[in-house]
């Protein structure tokens, strides 16, 4: 624990001084978790640069709308990064039709969580080498956990196969879809 607080502590003075907030916490097991919101989503380029040189690997991406971000109209995006077994969290808040810098130059492999996110939820990716989408057919729009399913439907759907024609058929207006 005092190796992850020690390294990722001087190293977010650098990568975003004074524009962040970390907690640590190490469970009966000993394994440490640290997660930190970043006060600037302009600061995560620098902090995921940070973390590729000390040989981080991003684990996954995970964007949201908490309570609270859905007061303000913000998604939060958290990346998850291992740390020779220790997790850290970095968190940024990015505004409805706000943009979010690709960290997919330094992580390979957050090509695909970058493309989902920007699909499912409309966050605009600064950067991102291949910015096409995944899977959602082109004739729908943006941002479709928003406008044509909320995502209480999505997680207690039965069916895959009626989950998707409920967003098809919302998104070309030919159906009612989800209230």
């Amino acid at each position: 624990m005092k190796y992850l607080q020690a390294v990722v502590a001087e190293g977010l003075k650098d990568a975003a001084p004074d524009r962040h907030k970390i907690e640590f916490r190490t469970d009966v097991k000993g394994v440490t978790t640290a997660w930190c919101v970043l006060d600037e989503k302009d600061d995560l380029l620098a902090v995921a640069r940070f973390l590729a040189e000390g040989s981080a690997r991003l684990s996954t991406i995970t964007a949201y709308s908490t309570e609270k971000a859905k007061r303000t109209g913000n998604f939060e995006i958290a990346y998850h990064f291992d740390l020779d077994g220790d997790t850290l969290t970095v968190s940024v808040h990015v505004p409805p039709d706000g943009e979010v810098d690709s960290i997919t130059s330094l992580f390979d492999n957050a090509d695909w969580p970058e493309r989902e996110m920007a699909e499912l939820y409309g966050i605009k990716l600064r950067g991102h080498p291949h910015p096409e989408r995944l899977f959602i057919d082109e004739s729908l729009g943006d941002a479709v956990f928003d406008q044509y399913i909320p995502y209480s439907t999505m997680v207690n759907a039965a069916t895959t196969k009626g989950l998707w024609e409920k967003v098809i058929a919302k998104g070309k207006g030919k159906g009612e879809g989800t209230p």
